[in-house]
């Protein structure tokens, strides 16, 4: 039970994920990456914190250890380089380009997963792989049919997929910590604190490089659409879906969390074509369809290990 509500997380967190690459394209060009950052970060603590407030409090106590050099490495790599590299990115590469890009992260999370904590690769795992990088290979026109992209389309695709690269890290590094927390001396932390924490290191971050962007300048000149995508970017893609990220991660491993992180690819092809009426050609169509096969076939994987390891305890 518990890993179906994990896995019911997971797919919220990663679906809210996916409109980051929507939101980041409608902001793109109106304010600086930073200022984009650091004020969706701002608005999220101003939820975060009054709601959390008393776990906040509990937590810098002994009911619950708080690994403050973890929760920086998530930080930088799951809210700083993230969408640094996303909101770069955007500016040379279209929002259904970049969400199918996105793509790259179950793959690049399972690889991480086999490195770093040891969980078990077989045919599956590595087919879905490969279809994946595939896939990536064919959006970024590698086998072009004409001479539309140009080395900027192709810097922008890079810069997305350093983007899927940071979220697989970040990934592994939520995965790591709460293997190792949640002793029986010692209460895990609250995913709400989890999340205020590591928005607030965040924000820390992008304070000053924000300040070389004219942010009051930039803020007083954006109109009611653009605020509204800076809320949707703040409560929701970064609170709410945070909180669910860290309420599911605690409950599912991380090739689990690779293969619902596919949410994010197809989420942002389909508002990208919905909202935004970008079209996408036959090449990102049939790299996209590569990228989900492989999304797939990871799932698949899951669901046979998953079946063998209930089938193990019940023996034991």
């Amino acid at each position: 039970m518990e890993r179906w509500k994990g896995m019911l997380y997971l797919f919220g967190a990663f679906t809210l994920a996916g409109s980051s690459v929507i939101t980041g394209s409608l902001l793109n060009g109106k304010l600086g990456a930073f200022t984009i950052t650091a004020i969706s970060l701002l608005l999220a603590l101003m939820i975060l914190i009054p709601m959390c407030f008393r776990e906040l409090v509990r937590s810098f106590g002994r009911r619950a250890r708080v690994n403050w050099p973890q929760l920086l490495l998530q930080s930088v790599f799951g809210m700083f380089l993230f969408r640094m590299f996303m909101l770069f990115g955007l500016s040379h590469t279209s929002a259904a380009e970049a969400g199918i890009i996105t793509g790259a992260t179950p793959a690049l999370t399972v690889l991480l997963a086999r490195l770093v904590l040891k969980e078990p690769v077989n045919r599956f795992s590595l087919t879905g792989i490969a279809s994946t990088v595939s896939g990536i290979i064919l959006i970024q026109g590698l086998f072009p049919q004409g001479n539309s992209f140009t080395l900027q389309h192709l810097i922008g695709n890079m810069l997305v997929l350093f983007a899927a690269a940071s979220e697989s890290v970040f990934n592994i590094l939520s995965r790591r910590s709460s293997l190792r927390s949640g002793g029986p001396s010692e209460q895990p932390v609250d995913p709400a604190v989890q999340t205020t924490l590591v928005s607030a290191m965040a924000f820390l971050l992008c304070l000053v490089p924000a300040g070389f962007e004219n942010p009051l300048r930039s803020l007083a000149g954006i109109g009611w659409e653009e605020w509204l995508a800076l809320v949707w970017y703040g409560p929701f893609v970064t609170a709410l879906a945070f909180v669910l990220w860290y309420a599911g991660i605690h409950r599912c491993d991380a090739s689990t969390a690779a293969a619902f992180s596919g949410m994010m690819p197809f989420t942002a092809l389909v508002l990208s074509v919905v909202l935004l009426r970008q079209q996408a050609g036959v090449e990102q169509w049939a790299g996209g369809l590569l990228v989900a096969a492989g999304m797939v076939l990871i799932g698949v994987n899951q669901t046979r290990t998953g079946g063998k390891r209930v089938k193990a305890v019940t023996a034991d």
